[in-house]
């Protein structure tokens, strides 16, 4: 079951890629400067092979084919991740500058939810089997409320390079004054601290 629904996500991913917002390019491909050989192999990813009998995450992890890791991707406007989700995990608030994403549940459920421009909230509870869409450039996150299974899910992008902004990170692991933050999080700058050592491990 999980080979069935992994292949119906493989075909999700390349229909995505019709509502790609990458720049066309005026080639069939781009081959990389330095690339000589171009055959079978360089429009192959074998990265995802590692998923094949893997044993359950103990924390959430992500895998990409992006452009990064793929680069036959560059100019085709379309990349995914697989995302693993042990129980009790979440996927931090973050957004893709660059594509919306289209989530498939491929086990397991998920709870997730976006923010617009009007900090209105979008969530639901997704079942295996269901998709969801995260607006381009827009806040969201995923969470497995499960305290017992696993979650498993595939995303689709409509870009190479969908770009990830976690807001987390980009808030309190970045060179932002801590009085800064303390403002405008309506805080003291200890608590921001204590958040920081949070994120990087110390606490």
């Amino acid at each position: 079951m999980k080979i069935k629904f992994f292949t119906v996500a493989l075909v999700l991913a390349a229909l995505h890629g019709t509502m790609a917002g990458d720049p066309d390019i005026l080639s069939d491909f781009i081959v990389p400067s330095g690339n000589q050989t171009v055959d079978g192999n360089f429009f192959t990813f074998t990265g995802m092979r590692v998923l094949v009998e893997a044993p359950d995450a103990t924390t959430f992890k992500v895998f990409k084919a992006s452009m990064a890791e793929f680069p036959a991707l560059n100019g085709q406007s379309v990349s995914y991740a697989v995302l693993d989700f042990p129980p009790g995990s979440v996927n931090p608030p973050h957004a893709h500058p660059r594509a919306s994403e289209l989530l498939f549940v491929l086990g397991g459920s998920l709870q997730v939810g976006f923010v617009d421009t009007t900090n209105r909230l979008f969530t639901q509870t997704l079942e295996t089997g269901d998709l969801f869409v995260f607006p381009k450039g827009l806040v969201h996150f995923q969470y497995n409320g499960d305290g017992k299974n696993q979650a498993f899910a595939v995303s689709a992008f409509g870009s190479a390079n969908a770009g990830t902004v976690s807001v987390p990170n980009s808030v309190f692991n970045s060179s932002i004054d801590d009085g800064i933050l303390a403002k405008s999080f309506k805080t003291d700058i200890v608590t921001v601290r204590k958040i920081k050592d949070g994120l990087s491990g110390k606490i």
